[in-house]
């Protein structure tokens, strides 16, 4: 039994939810790294899964990888449509009827659209297949006006009813050793990773807090943080909370001092070349190995970053369908993006 499987079977948690027929699991768990030494995972390999580029069966605007970490496989989103995810893992000869996990990065349909019936055509083969969900709690939160794509309700109630579980992280938690979910990442720094900018204004929905209708910042937004060796390896879907924001906290909450490489989506398509030159800056403090920067991020910043942060082609590249990372062989990008 895994280490979240257990807790929901009944070790610590705060309460459990239930939400017109939802069952919502609500840990309470260590924020930071426990003194003494961590935990350091020593085989990672990051497949992605989803994204625009491919050499290997479907692109689309979404994003979706599967993290294997010293033995634990877990499916980080889920792309845009249905069936995308599912196909092209079928297209690499990758089987997704034992990753029991799967991590939401934010209630985008680009990352929540194949949930469901991922969960429905693996669990045909292992009824533990992709049946647990790890979201932040403000996924679930009412969006006023936003396009249908972004409401949640019709996937829960549909991954719910096809026998999956959503576990929310209020806070940073190690699920598995030296493998972190943020939870919901602190702003530090004002990077603005979401919306978008029309005419020099920065343009952003509203979501329904506890404390009543805010900007829509995505405060649900989350990454998954391997530690290793060589540094940390982050996986984020959007980065909606902020390339910088995430990096920093990852480094707070594992106690590492370096970023070995940070993949997946960090929107930056519409970033300044100011603010890139900033996060340059930044990302070198934090002394960033490798960039894989898929969906989101843009491709002129991708190659931006590659010049300011001093890194290469074999080093810093587009994210394609069908890419990889691992420590054993960095980045192997494909023909396409190397």
């Amino acid at each position: 039994m895994s280490y979240t499987s257990q807790i929901i079977a009944g070790l610590p948690m705060r309460n459990t939810k239930t939400i017109a027929g939802l069952i919502l699991v609500v840990l309470v768990l260590p924020a930071f790294a426990d003194e003494g030494e961590p935990h350091l995972v020593k085989d990672l390999k990051v497949t992605i899964l989803s994204t625009m580029m491919t050499e290997i069966g479907i692109g689309e605007w979404g994003f979706s990888a599967l993290v294997e970490a010293d033995g634990h496989r877990i499916l980080f989103d889920t792309g845009l449509r249905p069936d995308t995810v599912l196909l092209n893992a079928r297209s690499m000869k990758i089987d997704l009827s034992d990753v029991e996990e799967v991590v939401l990065s934010h209630n985008h349909a680009d990352h929540t659209g194949g949930l469901a019936n991922l969960r429905r055509q693996m669990a045909a083969n292992n009824e533990r297949a992709l049946s647990v969900a790890h979201v932040g709690p403000a996924i679930f939160w009412e969006r006023p006006g936003a396009s249908g794509a972004w409401d949640m309700a019709p996937k829960q109630e549909a991954f719910v009813g096809a026998g999956g579980k959503f576990v929310e992280h209020e806070k940073a938690v190690e699920i598995h050793p030296g493998i972190w979910l943020t939870g919901p990442v602190p702003r530090r720094h004002q990077e603005k990773n979401y919306g978008f900018w029309v005419d020099g204004q920065h343009n952003a929905g509203q979501v329904r807090s506890p404390n009543g209708l805010v900007e829509d910042d995505i405060p649900e937004s989350m990454s998954l943080v391997i530690n290793t060796e060589f540094g940390l390896v982050v996986i984020s879907g959007c980065g909606h909370a902020g390339l910088i924001n995430t990096l920093e906290f990852a480094t707070e909450i594992t106690g590492a001092e370096t970023v070995h490489a940070a993949i997946g989506g960090f929107h930056l398509l519409q970033t300044s070349d100011a603010d890139l030159e900033w996060t340059a800056g930044k990302l070198v403090d934090l002394e960033l190995g490798h960039l894989v920067g898929a969906h989101c991020t843009g491709l002129e910043p991708v190659y931006r970053l590659r010049e300011l942060v001093n890194l290469d082609r074999s080093t810093a590249v587009v994210g394609a369908t069908g890419a990889t990372f691992s420590l054993s062989d960095g980045v192997e990008p494909l023909s396409l993006a190397r």
